[in-house]
């Protein structure tokens, strides 16, 4: 949600969700700049609206913007992260296998494919990846946020395996710096953990 970067306007958000039934369960700033915000709320309420219905009931506040609406397996307050380093801990030699099944559930994706750097082969993906053999047009050379046709994609490169960390979501807007700066230090992480481990025991 994009708002007006001043004092008071998140409340009067918090008092719309609030007529609507909405329990807000978090709230996440993605960027402050030129005087706007762009906030991700994590809500719950019973039913739910259509992303149509909730931008109608939201623009009683002036300036509010739904940037999008979407699902998400997140559990507010949890620390998936820290989950996911625990695991990588704990068998080091899947280091990479786990850190493709569990990005998703750390920037409210659908997938991730771990692709071979030299080939382009796709070489792992979590269990709602697309069958496909490769993907080696969605490998920058540099950490990127970006969009292909319906697709919000991140894209990394993990050196320590020799590989190309690429994360999608169809619903919901654009993946934001904060998203791709979150995974780009979970991965440093997981590639010091992993040490010695031999990075291509994916399966």
């Amino acid at each position: 949600m994009s708002l007006p970067d001043r004092p008071g306007v998140l409340g009067q958000v918090a008092r719309a969700f609030g007529v609507l039934g909405a329990d807000i369960l978090q709230v996440t700033v993605l960027e402050r700049e030129a005087g706007r915000a762009v906030d991700d709320f994590t809500v719950s309420w019973p039913g739910g609206f259509a992303a149509d219905e909730l931008r109608d009931r939201l623009s009683v506040v002036p300036g509010v913007r739904i940037e999008g609406v979407w699902p998400t397996r997140e559990v507010p307050g949890a620390s998936p992260d820290y989950d996911l380093l625990g695991h990588v801990v704990t068998d080091a030699e899947r280091a990479f296998v786990t850190l493709v099944d569990a990005v998703p559930d750390l920037v409210s994706a659908e997938w991730a494919v771990a692709v071979d750097s030299d080939t382009g082969a796709v070489v792992h993906g979590s269990w709602q990846a697309p069958g496909v053999e490769e993907m080696p047009d969605l490998t920058p050379l540099r950490p990127s946020a970006f969009s292909e046709g319906p697709l919000h994609l991140l894209s990394l490169p993990v050196k320590a395996a020799g590989l190309h960390l690429v994360v999608a979501r169809s619903e919901g807007p654009a993946f934001h710096q904060v998203e791709l700066d979150k995974v780009v230090r979970v991965v440093e992480i997981i590639a010091l953990l992993a040490g010695a481990a031999e990075p291509r025991t994916l399966a």
